[in-house]
């Protein structure tokens, strides 16, 4: 990250390949909280076969220069193998904003995965559009890059990714959580960012952005998880919102307390909400009787 504070600065450079022929790209955006300052991706990430290359998400909007400059990095050091497919976790500005700009700049890519209402934004483009039913993928060549199960579906449309060469799982929103531009996280992978408390900027990612896990039982879904990652022998985890899990039996632990950690919080919040308001227009509050 690019950054003249006076803070710490990472000398992770980006792109970053993340495992053999997987690259993280992207850039941080700064979130207040409760006083703190939280960094967070809005990333996109590579896999480059034999044959082809995969674009999985195109970032936050305001990223996109610096996420083309990386697509062509990544490109150059891999002469020949072309950029034929872009798949979007779904629909959501963070995920897929840049989606018109890829298409104009590379005229020959085919948007993959579940690509519902593309075509009436881009109407133009709908020749290029592929649907892709979950467990069916794309050949990159030595590798395939599938559509999986979203066990957190942000949205209808949601799908993970999955690359078989690495076997790295890209769960867009899932695995949510921001890191601390303060201690040099930017650029990271969690292993390395060894002051993160990842139980806690877990559970404010999904306070903030997924305010539904604090009214369901999450416990369902990170068994899911588990079972998930179990099923398709994941070794890393490449995030849209986080940074990569590298280490699973190392870092997962904390990952699954910060998913839970909002659980119940739905009827406080809720409470809170209510006695800050005060009584519905039109009607007195009743004094209690004890």
């Amino acid at each position: 990250m690019n950054d003249a504070s006076p803070h710490v600065i990472s000398k992770r450079p980006m792109p970053r390949e993340i495992a053999s022929g997987v690259w993280w790209m992207g850039d941080c955006l700064e979130q207040h909280f409760k006083g703190k300052v939280y960094h967070g991706y809005n990333a996109a990430h590579m896999v480059v076969g034999t044959k082809a290359a995969i674009l999985c998400d195109t970032g936050h909007p305001k990223d996109f220069l610096v996420i083309e400059k990386h697509i062509e990095h990544v490109l150059a050091k891999c002469p020949g193998v072309p950029l034929k497919y872009l798949f979007l976790t779904h629909q959501e500005t963070p995920h897929s904003g840049g989606l018109g700009r890829v298409l104009a700049k590379y005229p020959d890519i085919q948007i993959v995965g579940d690509v519902s209402d593309f075509h009436m934004a881009f109407p133009q483009h709908a020749h290029r559009m592929r649907f892709l039913r979950e467990d069916e993928g794309v050949d990159l060549g030595g590798r395939e890059f599938k559509a999986v199960e979203p066990v957190v579906r942000d949205l209808r449309t949601t799908y993970w990714g999955f690359d078989t060469g690495s076997h790295c799982l890209f769960p867009g929103d899932g695995f949510a959580y921001s890191h601390y531009h303060w201690d040099g996280h930017c650029g990271m992978v969690a292993e390395e960012a060894t002051s993160l408390d990842l139980v806690d900027v877990c559970a404010v990612f999904q306070e903030r952005a997924l305010f539904w896990t604090t009214f369901v039982d999450m416990e369902r879904y990170v068994e899911r998880m588990e079972w998930q990652m179990k099923a398709l022998n994941v070794k890393i985890v490449a995030p849209s919102h986080g940074l990569p899990v590298t280490d699973l039996a190392k870092t997962w632990p904390a990952i699954r307390k910060g998913l839970v950690a909002g659980e119940g919080k739905f009827e406080e919040v809720q409470k809170a909400a209510s006695e800050f308001a005060g009584p519905a227009p039109g009607k007195t509050a009743v004094p209690a009787h004890g």
